[in-house]
């Protein structure tokens, strides 16, 4: 692992600076390329020719391969067009798991279906090795009532406290659409998206690379949750705004020792492994079937402070913050 690039977002030339990473060093590569549509980013051109560009999207999705350890996930985010292709040199390189479909209704483009969600391809380095862990989301209720959306018919008293194991087909991450959180990037992704892909095949202290960091969200989200992270970045504007808001922010995306994606104050991801410990943090109806229309909470901070006593020298075993 070259040191200095490690919890650093570097300006340069992705194919560049692939150079200085070792082979098979990275628990997890994750890219969200420019995605040739003409966007208009500070200061590079999203506009080559077809076969340029597919040319281009080669070598750098062969070094993110190279780079991932055996044990280790390749994500590549891009719009299904692109991603078709993506497939066919990943295929050559590394074993398919999964392509995820992200939710994200986009403006009618005319003559033709109206684009409503992003893939994520997920491809493992070995299948055989792979670290993968199952994750959880919160049930889906209605906006008015609180109800299940879902009708669960007798086996309500079956339904797990939080919520269903993740599909691969997600719905409940929306794009961001305020001004008030968007930077000046055409391309920006949601912390927690980022995040649910960390908590679904890394551990603590890990290290996820990011070849397009953009403004930096995928490191915040490595950094919310105990990971490391790599970053690259060709811009300079981009780069420094990446910075400024890392320095801003915290690894504390946890309670007790488990780490959560949270957003606006909630969990939003959890892993499925850690729900024995965490099930002690929430109010859960005692007869489960009441979660139909009860949706289950934390207990409260001081409530939780009391469960989990620190250890010795540990000054911090409770913490997150809105989003």
């Amino acid at each position: 692992m070259n040191e200095n690039y490690l919890n650093k977002i570097i300006q340069g030339d992705c194919l560049e600076l692939f150079e200085s990473i070792p082979d098979n060093s990275i628990d997890i590569t994750f890219a969200d390329p420019p995605f040739n549509l003409k966007k208009k980013y500070n200061s590079y051109k999203d506009s080559l020719e077809f076969k340029e560009y597919l040319d281009w999207c080669e070598k750098w999705i062969s070094e993110m391969v190279r780079v991932t350890k055996p044990s280790g996930s390749i994500f590549v985010h891009n719009i299904p067009k692109w991603l078709t292709y993506f497939a066919d040199i990943l295929n050559k390189k590394a074993d398919f798991k999964h392509w995820i479909s992200w939710d994200a209704p986009t403006a009618p483009m005319g003559k033709s279906l109206q684009p409503s969600h992003y893939g994520i391809l997920f491809y493992a380095k070995n299948l055989k090795k792979l670290k993968f862990y199952e994750v959880r989301y919160p049930h889906k209720r209605d906006r008015k009532t609180g109800y299940l959306l879902k009708d669960y018919g007798g086996k309500k008293a079956l339904l797990h406290p939080f919520g269903p194991l993740i599909s691969d087909v997600w719905t409940d991450i929306h794009r961001i659409k305020h001004n008030k959180r968007r930077d000046s990037h055409p391309c920006q992704l949601p912390i927690h998206l980022l995040e649910r892909l960390i908590l679904m095949t890394t551990d603590e202290t890990d290290v996820v690379l990011d070849p397009f960091i953009g403004t930096g969200t995928t490191a915040i989200a490595a950094k919310h949750l105990g990971r490391n992270y790599i970053g690259f970045e060709i811009d300079s504007k981009y780069v420094t705004i990446a910075k400024e808001k890392i320095e801003k922010t915290h690894n504390n995306s946890q309670i007790g020792d488990s780490w959560i994606s949270f957003y606006l104050n909630e969990p939003r991801t959890i892993r499925n492994k850690d729900w024995n410990e965490l099930k002690k943090y929430f109010n859960i109806p005692e007869d489960l079937r009441e979660i139909d229309n009860t949706k289950i909470t934390l207990i409260s901070k001081e409530d939780i402070i009391n469960i989990h006593k620190p250890k010795k020298d540990e000054q911090t075993y409770f913490h997150f913050q809105l989003r």
